[in-house]
């Protein structure tokens, strides 16, 4: 399993948690921080992932603005 796809299910399982209503406020507050950092990490992670592949352009092929 590839990290973004560790990061993934736990922001699924954290978010699922939220959903359930079952957390008291404290729990609540520090699962949505938690998503918060998930979705952060995720986003970074993508972010690179995607710089690496437009390098990775074959030469003579323009870019599209």
């Amino acid at each position: 399993m590839s990290r973004l796809d560790s990061l993934i299910d736990e922001l699924e399982q954290t978010a699922a948690r939220l959903r359930s209503g079952e957390l008291d406020s404290d729990a609540a507050a520090q699962a949505v921080e938690r998503c918060a950092e998930l979705a952060t990490e995720l986003g970074s992670d993508l972010d690179l992932q995607a710089r690496a592949a437009s390098a990775a352009e074959p030469p003579g092929q323009e870019k599209l603005l």
